[in-house]
C-alpha cells in the first residue's frame, strides 16, 4: 500500500463548475490507477448520492473502477450533504445510500423553498430535488455567474423569510432567527454555484471522519494524506486529519478565495484552478507513485 490517502471535494478539483460533470479525461484514469494501487479515496461533497452516482461513479466505472476496487486493499469511499448522507464504493459501483434522517428538514420546510425557487427564480436557477438530508438550489448552466450572484443574494433573503416564518431556527450571514434562542440549528450556506441550507450539524470535518472511520475498518490507514477542495470550508478536511495526528496539507484549486492560514502546508498549484488545477495534481502523484501513465 503506498503511503498516501486522498480527500476530494466534487464540484471543483474534480468535476467542472461550468458543465457540472468530470470534464479532463485524465482525472478518471488517474483517480481509477490511484485506487488500484490501493490509495484509499474519498469523496466528500455537498453533492447529493444520486450526483455523485451518475456523474463521478459511472465514468469511473466505464474506465475500469470495478476491477481496480476489486485489488487487496483498495478503498474508495462517498461522503454525500457534508455529511448527511454516506455510501461505500466497491467493485459493484455505489452502494446504497444512507441518510442521517436527524438533521433533515420538515417536507413543510422543503416544500416552501421549492415552491419560492418554482414561483420567483426558476430564470436564474432551479431545485435540486435528489438532496435527502439538506435543501440545495443551483445556478442554471445557462445562467451567467453575475446574473446568478444577484438574484442568489435575493433567493437567500426571501428563503430566510420563508423559512423563519415556519419556525425554523436559522442563521444566515449576520442574521439569525428573531425568536432563536441557544443553537440555532439551521443555516444558509452559499456557494459559487448554489446556495444550501443545512443542519449546523454538518461539515466537511465531519465528512472527513466518517470516511476515516471507513477507511480503519478495512486496513491500516496511510499516514499521509492529501485533502483537495475550492472553498474555505474544504479546509476542514485537513484540520480533522490534522488533528487526528496524521500528516496532511491541503491542496486548494481556488486561492482567489482567500488562502487560510494552517498547522499544516496548503498547496496552491501555480496558475492553474479548479478541475485543470485537479488534473495536474492527480498527475503528479500518479508519477509519484510511479503509476504509469
Amino acid at each position: 500500500m503506498h503511503n498516501l490517502g486522498l480527500l476530494f471535494d466534487v464540484d471543483g478539483p474534480i468535476a467542472s463548475p461550468v458543465t457540472r460533470t468530470i470534464a479532463i479525461r485524465s482525472i478518471v484514469t488517474d483517480l481509477v490507477a490511484m485506487a488500484a494501487a490501493g490509495v484509499p479515496i474519498a469523496f466528500i461533497t455537498g453533492r447529493s448520492g444520486d450526483f455523485i452516482r451518475h456523474q463521478v461513479v459511472t465514468p469511473l466505472c466505464d474506465a475500469g473502477l470495478g476491477e481496480a476496487l476489486e485489488q487487496r486493499g483498495a478503498r474508495m469511499f462517498g461522503v454525500f450533504e457534508k455529511g448527511g448522507a454516506w455510501a461505500p464504493i466497491t467493485g459493484d459501483g455505489m452502494g446504497e445510500v444512507t441518510v442521517n434522517e436527524t438533521v433533515a428538514f420538515t417536507p413543510e420546510a422543503v416544500d416552501a423553498v421549492r415552491s419560492l425557487v418554482r414561483d420567483r427564480f426558476a430564470d436564474t436557477m432551479f431545485f435540486d430535488e435528489t438532496k435527502r438530508a439538506m435543501i440545495s438550489v443551483e445556478q442554471r448552466t445557462d445562467v451567467d455567474a453575475a446574473t446568478y450572484a444577484e438574484a442568489q443574494s435575493r433567493f437567500q433573503d426571501a428563503a430566510f423569510e420563508a423559512l423563519t416564518g415556519l419556525g425554523v431556527g436559522l442563521r444566515y450571514a449576520s442574521r439569525v432567527s428573531p425568536d432563536a434562542s441557544g443553537e440555532v440549528p439551521y443555516r444558509i450556506d452559499p456557494t459559487i454555484i448554489s446556495t444550501d441550507i443545512e443542519s449546523v450539524l454538518l461539515d466537511k470535518d465531519r465528512g472527513a471522519q466518517r470516511a476515516f472511520d471507513y477507511f480503519a475498518a478495512r486496513g491500516p490507514l496511510p499516514r499521509r494524506w492529501r485533502s483537495i477542495g475550492d472553498s474555505r470550508s474544504d479546509y476542514k478536511m485537513a484540520d480533522y486529519v490534522h488533528d487526528a495526528g496524521y500528516e496532511v496539507a491541503h491542496v486548494d484549486v481556488r486561492p482567489s478565495d482567500g488562502v487560510l492560514e494552517r498547522p499544516y502546508q496548503v498547496i496552491t498549484i501555480g496558475d492553474a484552478i479548479h478541475d485543470d488545477a485537479g488534473a495536474e495534481f492527480l498527475a503528479h502523484w500518479r508519477r509519484e507513485l510511479g503509476l504509469g501513465e
